[in-house]
């Protein structure tokens, strides 16, 4: 399916936001994620099931100043 991440349009096989982290390879990473503008907790992600056109934004924390 297609869904937008990060603003670019990706054909994804996940169907779970957090399939969608391991399929893109964020692994251990800590991140924030939201899907179609809603933060989503990070043991939610399981169970918040992504379609096709939503948009998921997935965040790492940066450091500087």
């Amino acid at each position: 399916m297609k869904v937008r991440v990060n603003g670019e349009t990706r054909e994804v096989r996940a169907t779970n936001l957090a399939a969608l982290i391991a399929e893109l390879d964020y692994g251990e990473a800590l991140v924030a994620t939201a899907r179609n503008q809603t933060f989503v907790r990070g043991k939610d992600r399981a169970q918040t099931q992504i379609a096709e056109g939503d948009e998921i934004e997935i965040l790492t924390p940066r450091q500087g100043g």
